[in-house]
């Protein structure tokens, strides 16, 4: 079967335009002119990705995002914002609203093709059956899923893939270029502003303390390690 995709967008042009290329990509796409049902369908029938456009009728494209990462049975599948709103406030807002990634309009079809495949790589489960413990942390890397204090918590695709590797190398301090490197590698389409709004995600999901981080540290003119308490 043809990975499913919902694409929130009023506008017909676009939508006729991302259907085509997304469809010659060897996807299948259901398109929604508004975002009030949205929810209510990704229920009975998750897809395998959201393209969201923030200025629809009804739910707006942040709300929604919103409350796909608060339910669940969706939240860990990836959301892509399609918008007109390019200022840089406007994608670390849809970045911190738990999008994996932000394409401003005018695009390229090709792009949005590729910048697609590239985020659903990242949601690929990886070979290797591990399960890495830190503290109160434990993250299972086949099953891609964290534990918290025995309490099982959510995250995005891009998250866990982050957090595993910074646990995975835990004690090396990393840039945020050498973080686009091995965990986005498409990074001709993300900025290394992108890696701290997913490091304050990932603290408010660890950290009892999100300003004065146990685990994931910053290091001052250098950029991140993540440290296993003893």
């Amino acid at each position: 079967m043809k990975p499913s995709i919902f694409l929130v967008e009023d506008d017909p042009d676009i939508s006729r335009l991302v259907c085509h290329h997304l469809e010659s990509g060897g996807f299948g796409v259901r398109v929604f002119p508004t975002g009030n049902i949205v929810i209510a369908e990704s229920e009975r029938t998750n897809p395998a990705l959201f393209i969201l456009d923030i200025m629809v009728p009804g739910k707006d494209g942040l709300e929604l995002c919103r409350q796909i990462r608060h339910i669940p049975g969706l939240a860990a599948i990836p959301v892509i914002f399609l918008t007109a709103r390019s200022g840089e406030a406007d994608k670390v807002l849809g970045l911190e609203m738990g999008a994996d990634d932000y394409i401003s309009k005018p695009f390229s079809p090709r792009e949005l093709v590729a910048r697609v495949k590239a985020v659903l790589r990242r949601f690929e489960r990886p070979l290797t059956k591990e399960v890495l413990k830190a503290g109160e942390i434990e993250i299972d890397s086949s099953a891609m899923t964290l534990m918290v204090g025995g309490t099982p918590v959510s995250t995005t695709a891009t998250e866990f893939r982050l957090l595993e590797y910074f646990a995975r190398h835990a004690g090396r301090v990393f840039t945020r270029d050498q973080l686009l490197d091995s965990v986005w590698r498409d990074t001709a389409f993300v900025t290394p502003r992108s890696v701290d709004v997913y490091v304050r995600r990932i603290r408010e999901k660890i950290e009892p303390d999100p300003e004065n981080p146990r685990y994931l540290k910053t290091v001052r003119g250098a950029g991140y390690r993540f440290e296993a308490p003893k």
